[in-house]
């Protein structure tokens, strides 16, 4: 074993900061290429990592450089006491930023809470401006609870919100400019991703793919030229860029049409407690039986560094045209 680091870098040289850490599978929403609509089971409580878990963890890992935290789903606001695990992730030394991916249908109702606890980054994923569009997709009509969460997150002061918008074909694509001209009104940033194929029983396939590049076509064509930002270290793999007019940005995550596997600087922890070193990799190694056999904080800071020279250097589609993996996005961890 090579002794611990004070920083995470794989055998790519990629320093790892940011874990992204699934707190629960369920979810109040049904989004058709999320989860599967029919003959699936939630996890049972005893196999979702417990608060005291995910404080450990998440303590090692600052320890080792990590500093962005991100709480993801299912919907991460439906655990229970979710606003104390905020709280005390937010207090742990080293860790610089938390940050709550949701798909704003109790935000209105804890945004307050989950600002005084600390958390000041949001995501929130919404595919639609229209009602009834909404509900064909996530299966629920709450769209104007969605956007109230949206506008009391801006009230408050959450910076930066972003709405993360997923393009599918024949689905949402003619909503592209709609979506992009939101940056001239509100000072969010508006993503536009690209269609994944995540999970056995995912609704993906190259009839649905959009790619950023035809996205960027559309807004130009409506609105004018898109101005490049310049990154900020250790950001996402957002390309962004602005509107001459824009109050907020526009970025575009691409992880088909241009990838970005040599700026990966993440781990992910699912909801049940296994490892996972890329998205699109099956390979998932349990650290809940570790944490539950009375492992110590020394002995997880070895583990992780040891295992992150596991880290592959970009994903592995096993020759196909697309990468999979079998797990759904609804149990990964959005």
């Amino acid at each position: 074993m090579t002794k611990p680091k004070a920083n995470l870098t794989d055998s790519f040289g990629r320093s790892i900061t940011y874990l992204r850490l699934s707190i629960t599978d369920r979810c109040n929403l049904r989004c058709f290429y999320c989860m599967p609509q029919a003959d699936f089971n939630w996890m049972e409580p005893t196999e979702i990592l417990r608060f005291e878990e995910i404080v450990q963890l998440t303590r090692v890992l600052a320890s080792l450089g990590v500093k962005k935290v991100r709480f993801t789903g299912g919907e991460p606001l439906v655990r229970r006491d979710v606003v104390k695990l905020v709280r005390d992730v937010s207090s742990l030394p080293g860790v610089e930023e938390t940050c709550l991916t949701t798909n704003g249908v109790l935000l209105k109702k804890m945004a307050q809470e989950l600002f005084d606890a600390g958390l000041r980054h949001l995501n929130i994923s919404l595919d639609t401006l229209r009602p009834e569009r909404f509900k064909e997709v996530t299966g629920r009509d709450h769209f104007q609870d969605v956007w109230e969460g949206i506008e009391k997150g801006l009230d408050l002061g959450f910076s930066p919100v972003k709405l993360n918008f997923v393009m599918m074909r024949g689905k949402n694509d003619d909503e592209i400019v709609d979506f992009a001209r939101l940056t001239r009104q509100y000072p969010m940033d508006v993503r536009f991703i690209e269609f994944m194929p995540i999970g056995k029983h995912s609704k993906w396939g190259r009839n649905y793919f959009f790619s950023s590049d035809e996205a960027v076509k559309q807004i130009t064509a409506e609105l004018g030229p898109l101005n490049p930002v310049k990154p900020e270290a250790g950001s996402g793999p957002a390309e962004l860029y602005t509107l001459s007019d824009g109050m907020g940005r526009i970025g575009f995550i691409s992880p088909l049409s241009h990838r970005f596997c040599s700026k990966c600087n993440r781990l992910r922890v699912t909801a049940d407690g296994r490892l996972r070193l890329c998205l699109f990799s099956d390979l998932e190694i349990n650290i809940r039986d570790m944490l539950r056999q009375g492992v110590t904080d020394t002995e997880l800071a070895q583990f992780f560094s040891d295992i992150i020279l596991k880290k592959p250097g970009r994903y592995l589609s096993h020759k196909k045209e697309v990468p999979t993996c079998e797990r759904q996005m609804s149990s990964i961890g959005g």
